[in-house]
């Protein structure tokens, strides 16, 4: 429990409950990377705990420290961090930016950049960490040419903004659908949608080095490659696919790819992907047993964990409720 007695995230996730601040060095590290950790304040006790769960490529982790603490692991290399506090502040200096980090205010330390954190009591963090390559493969695609330089974000990452709420909800679905364990959880693709998702919205929203470049306009594709990316969408619809895979798999840019549907299907390559996949489902369903297909898990197969969201686009395309088609009404 947490403060008040509130279930903490993750909690059915443990990884470690401990006052000993070795151990949770150590067991801290090995989810993480080695790093300093130092008790400060004139504080005597540490009340630490770690809850953590892996999902497809990303790692959602619960950590609090529960006194006042110095984290210095200097430069993260092989992942990033998105770092939001629950509750409280801490200080967070990584490279040459500052920050004083709050509930409104996350932390996104770049893991080519010296990184020193002083966590306060009081200040649980809900942490959502990304395999270094796993970002760079996701910018390179967007751009579609090879990074020039290691990825840096603004360390601030402006929660109250849109785009950032959006994403704390998918990272809260997540985390729910963790606890349940029998929900998303257990269906691939919904969870790489989600990821997907979550990825290129924070390169596409959170401030970088790269964002100008990527916000630069690109010539669209041409027909013939439109046609082949609808093929290769037709083919892999079953996949996490991503609008810079599929850019990938056809060799033009995403941003190209994106112009090229727009101009000439008047819809985006996800909205096709979508319509592709509703397809699927609706002759999943058309020949399904009742007795033992059900519309969630079909839905959920195809990468739709909103219920009312795609019950909404199926009668909008089949002018019937997914459940009708399902007993053949």
């Amino acid at each position: 429990m947490g403060e008040g007695g509130a279930p903490v995230p993750l909690g059915n996730r443990p990884v470690f409950d401990t006052a000993d601040l070795d151990e949770a060095r150590e067991l801290v590290a090995g989810v993480f990377c080695p790093h300093r950790l130092e008790l400060t304040g004139g504080t005597s006790r540490l009340a630490a705990r770690l809850n953590s769960v892996q999902l497809g490529t990303v790692r959602v982790n619960y950590l609090d420290y529960g006194a006042d603490v110095r984290i210095e692991p200097g430069e993260l290399e092989s992942f990033f961090l998105v770092q939001i506090p629950l509750a409280g502040r801490s200080l967070i200096r990584c490279g040459g930016q500052e920050i004083v980090s709050t509930p409104g205010l996350a932390s996104l330390p770049s893991p080519s950049e010296h990184l020193d954190m002083r966590w306060a009591a009081g200040c649980p963090q809900l942490i959502v960490k990304f395999d270094r390559p796993v970002v760079e493969d996701a910018m390179e695609r967007m751009l579609g040419e090879r990074l020039d330089r290691p990825i840096v974000f603004d360390l601030g990452m402006d929660m109250t903004a849109g785009w950032a709420r959006a994403w704390k909800a998918m990272a809260d679905l997540i985390v729910r659908e963790a606890e349940y364990g029998d929900g998303l959880a257990a269906q691939p693709l919904a969870i790489a949608h989600l990821e997907n998702a979550m990825l290129s919205s924070l390169l596409t929203g959170q401030p970088s080095n790269y964002l100008e470049r990527l916000n630069a306009p690109r010539p669209p594709a041409l027909p013939k490659v439109v046609r082949r990316a609808m093929r290769y969408i037709d083919d892999h619809a079953h996949l996490p696919l991503t609008t810079d895979e599929v850019a990938s798999a056809v060799a033009v840019s995403g941003r190209s790819l994106q112009e090229g549907f727009r101009r000439h299907l008047g819809l985006t390559p996800m909205t096709y992907l979508r319509d592709v996949r509703l397809g699927r489902v609706h002759d999943e369903l058309a020949a399904g047993d009742p007795a033992r297909c059900t519309v969630t898990k079909v839905a959920a197969h195809w990468g739709f964990p909103h219920q009312g969201r795609f019950a909404a686009l199926y009668r909008a395309r089949y002018g019937r409720t997914p459940s009708q088609t399902l007993r053949g009404g």
